[in-house]
């Protein structure tokens, strides 16, 4: 028993946290001008869904070594963009949330994904190992449907002409949903079943990341893994208190913001740090061992999942409720993502990376940043 109960501590905290938001929460979240009860409530409610993220990751991750490359790194990447899903859909439905919301998160997610986590990856990779191969056409895969995606996605709507902002119209929501997920639909069956081989590490190219994991890394160290119902139950069970938080924690990320003057941009940069911190760890540990192909399943399949999901997702909630969703980026955002699909295409065009493309990209994850707050 105990060490089940440290095993999931996760699940317990979450749990403890939305009783008492749910006693004691209302007054709380009203009278927010006190900065030290301002403060503690959003570093325990940020902290609580972080360490529930990791506990949602850390029984994806056993599922992984359960089932196997690819299945398993396609499991944790599904997982983690149903924090995101999540966390997105209920902040829409539950509170005045930012038309803008969905649009900055997606973007945020991409820029750290193909650029911070990417970067980061290949560039601890470099360091240690020099030179580490992985599985071209995985990689062109996943590239040739997050082009052209994440342009009908962020750029394609500030030039429409069927709305006055930069939006779809009802036509285009529902239609651009469907080819999307259609689309996403296709490549997930080509890798789990017709292409599998394109996302698995080739021969004497890392340290063999088709073998079956007996441990799997969480917020608390390394855990057994157990039977395939013991993880999904307690993956789902996990991933409820990160949606039931979602509302209170949006509650103090609007004020917050507003407070400090700092750019609505910031909400959905930390909604992605929420959603990417554990499969950021995860990413990194494989590249550092020598498995850069799961490096570049969990990042890349991040970003597709991110526009593949989240775009659809965000859309036909916004058409149920009568909110207008924007999506359409700014002129200096759309060159920076189309820079760093420029890049990520010539990083993954041989089948070798080095320290220099990790630094490339962390160049242009810093810029990203700057940008935030001096656009």
């Amino acid at each position: 028993m105990l060490r089940f109960l440290r095993s999931e501590i996760a699940v317990l905290a979450g749990g403890a946290t939305v009783v008492l938001l749910t006693l004691f929460g209302d007054p709380l979240l009203r009278d927010l001008g006190n900065p030290v009860s301002f403060t503690l409530l959003f570093v325990g409610i940020f902290g609580i869904i972080l360490l529930c993220a990791f506990g949602v990751v850390r029984h994806a991750d056993a599922l992984a070594g359960l089932l196997g490359e690819p299945l398993g790194t396609l499991t944790l990447t599904l997982a983690v963009i149903g924090i995101e899903v999540a966390l997105i859909a209920t902040i829409m439905l539950t509170s005045e949330a930012d038309p803008a919301l969905a649009r900055d998160t997606m973007f945020a997610i991409l820029m750290i994904v193909l650029n911070g986590m990417v970067g980061a990856s290949l560039l601890v990779g470099g360091l240690r190992h020099r030179e580490q191969e992985f599985n071209l056409q995985g990689a062109g895969a996943f590239l040739a449907v997050i082009t052209p995606l994440a342009t009908v996605a962020l750029i394609l709507p500030a030039y429409t002409v069927s709305t006055a902002e930069p939006t779809l119209s009802p036509v285009q929501a529902i239609a651009f949903s469907i080819v999307t997920l259609l689309l996403y639909g296709v490549f997930l069956t080509m890798q789990a079943a017709r292409h599998r081989s394109f996302f698995i590490q080739p021969e004497g190219g890392g340290g063999g990341v088709e073998e079956v994991e007996t441990e799997a890394p969480g917020a608390g160290g390394r855990h057994d893994v157990r039977s395939l119902p013991y993880h999904i139950g307690l993956l789902v069970l996990t991933m409820l208190p990160i949606v039931l938080l979602a509302k209170s924690l949006a509650k103090l990320v609007d004020y917050g913001v507003a407070g400090l003057g700092a750019p609505a941009a910031v909400g959905g940069v930390l909604i992605a740090i929420l959603v990417l911190a554990p499969e950021g760890v995860s990413a990194l540990n494989a590249a550092a061992a020598d498995r850069l192909q799961r490096s570049v399943n969990i990042s890349l399949g991040s970003a597709l999942s991110t526009i593949g999901m989240t775009v659809p997702a965000a859309l036909l909630i916004g058409l149920a409720i009568g909110q207008d969703i924007v999506l359409g980026l700014g002129t200096v955002n759309m060159i920076l993502l189309v820079l760093t699909l420029a890049v990520s295409m010539l990083t993954f065009g041989s089948a070798k990376t080095n320290v220099l493309q990790g630094a490339l990209h962390l160049v242009l994850f810093f810029v990203f940043l700057v940008l935030i707050f001096s656009p």
